[in-house]
């Protein structure tokens, strides 16, 4: 491990600016030192430390409530299991990682810990002392799709168990649509000549952009993914010369210009232009449906589709990922094979857990299984009646593997810096390309 690296990525976990994925509802603002919800256990529960398991995890509304389901369905078999649940925010769980792995400490980590899928090849990487593996604990892994999967796969093993679902979707008004003359049926299974082809013309009957962005590159990432086109292959920096990347900047740029997409740099600014009706829709990671559903009178005016493909690339699809997180097992567990086997029975095999989920905490299963459930194929009346939930596992089933490999943040800085140059200051697309690839590597090399 390299001492430099080391301080740079706990310098990275405590930055303020770190990506939080589930629409940036993972750093909850409650304190590592903040009192624990009534019914989340204390430390002093662990006494019984055969039949107790530690978990650190963020926000009690989706990650915590869904370790007590959790915990409540295996102590069905299980009547003396506990979690002891401590709650704290993402950024300070990656610091008390790198912390534990820099001191060479790990007896102050807790037996299972949930962390975001775009950390794994980092974490692992630099401190793979962290984790227990996952590869002998008996879990089905073609039960999770193998995008979701490669986020916490490294060189072959598993470190993570996958959670809540991030499959891109794009969610678009459908009243806007029919008034340019169109039809929700009409923006599926595109490519992106296609899709701007159509969304100019709900542009023209509405006066409104199609798109709405949070900027920056994550809708360039999300395509890239699509066409299962990664920027780093086995290590090796794959930016200067990508296809992929290339079309999908040109392709953003065209839309900035034609006012199909409009750019938000505010995070309540883009939400609102959704809620206030100043876009006729978004490509996001599926989590941004409860900012969208927080327009009730919007209830019955928006249809979910799969996003546009880009067409010069073998093999593009129509889907991709963004966000999420797994649970892990550290190597300070002191019964693996209860985590194992509570991560199995849970997480990694129970329908009834997922339709609680879903309802109550409006987590959508990356569990495959859980699409064919009741809860899942009810239809949805905010969005017309379609079962917008089985065709979001559905979509999550075929994300690419998608793989930046250890530098994941240093790539979306760069593509930022780079899509942001071409689209403000009318910048080259192919030397912002050679750009970011020299800045990736410098900092892969530092």
């Amino acid at each position: 491990m390299k001492k430099k690296n080391a301080a740079a990525l706990l310098a990275a976990a405590m930055a303020a600016s770190m990506l939080a994925g589930c629409g940036g509802a993972a750093s909850s603002s409650t304190t590592p030192d903040s009192k624990p919800a009534e019914s989340v256990a204390t430390s002093s529960a662990a006494t019984e430390a055969d039949e107790t398991l530690t978990v650190w995890a963020w926000d009690p509304n989706f990650n915590i409530y869904a370790l007590k389901q959790a915990e409540a369905i295996y102590q069905k078999d299980h009547p003396n299991f506990k979690l002891n649940i401590e709650e704290n925010v993402y950024n300070d769980i990656e610091t008390k990682l790198i912390t534990a792995a820099t001191s060479e400490d790990y007896s102050t980590l807790p037996d299972i810990f949930l962390m975001q899928d775009y950390s794994y090849h980092k974490m692992v990487a630099n401190f793979p002392g962290i984790y227990t593996e996952l590869d002998n604990g008996g879990f089905n892994w073609d039960d999770f799709s193998g995008g979701k999967l490669a986020d916490s796969t490294v060189d072959g093993h598993h470190y993570g168990i996958p959670f809540d679902n991030g499959a891109s979707i794009m969610a678009i008004r459908s009243d806007m649509v029919e008034k340019a003359g169109l039809t929700v049926a009409d923006f599926k299974d595109l490519t992106w000549t296609e899709f701007m082809e159509k969304a100019q013309k709900v542009v023209d009957a509405n006066g409104v952009p199609m798109l709405t962005s949070s900027g920056g590159s994550e809708l360039i990432i999300e395509m890239l993914q699509s066409a299962g086109a990664s920027p780093v292959v086995d290590g090796t920096v794959n930016i200067a010369d990508n296809a992929a990347l290339k079309e999908s900047m040109t392709v953003y740029k065209e839309m900035v210009d034609k006012g199909i997409l409009a750019e938000y740099t505010d995070w309540d600014q883009y939400i609102a232009s959704m809620n206030d009706g100043k876009a006729a829709g978004v490509i996001q990671g599926c989590w941004i449906m409860s900012s969208i559903q927080a327009a009730e009178d919007q209830a019955g005016k928006w249809a979910i589709v799969n996003m546009p493909k880009l067409e010069t690339v073998e093999g593009a699809t129509n889907y991709a990922n963004c966000g999420g997180a797994s649970w892990a097992v550290s190597s300070n567990c002191k019964n693996v094979d209860l985590a194992y086997d509570f991560l199995k029975s849970t997480f990694g095999a129970s329908v009834e857990l997922y339709d609680d989920l879903l309802p109550n905490a409006g987590a959508i299963a990356s569990y495959l299984p859980a699409s064919k459930s009741d809860i899942y194929n009810q239809p949805s009346e905010f969005y017309g009646g379609q079962t917008v939930y089985k065709d979001i596992v559905e979509f999550a089933s075929q994300v690419p593997a998608f793989d930046c490999g250890a530098y994941y943040s240093d790539v979306r800085s760069a593509l930022t810096d780079a899509i942001t140059n071409v689209v403000q200051n009318n910048a080259d697309v192919e030397a912002e390309m050679k750009t970011a690839q020299d800045t990736v590597e410098f900092n892969i090399a530092g």
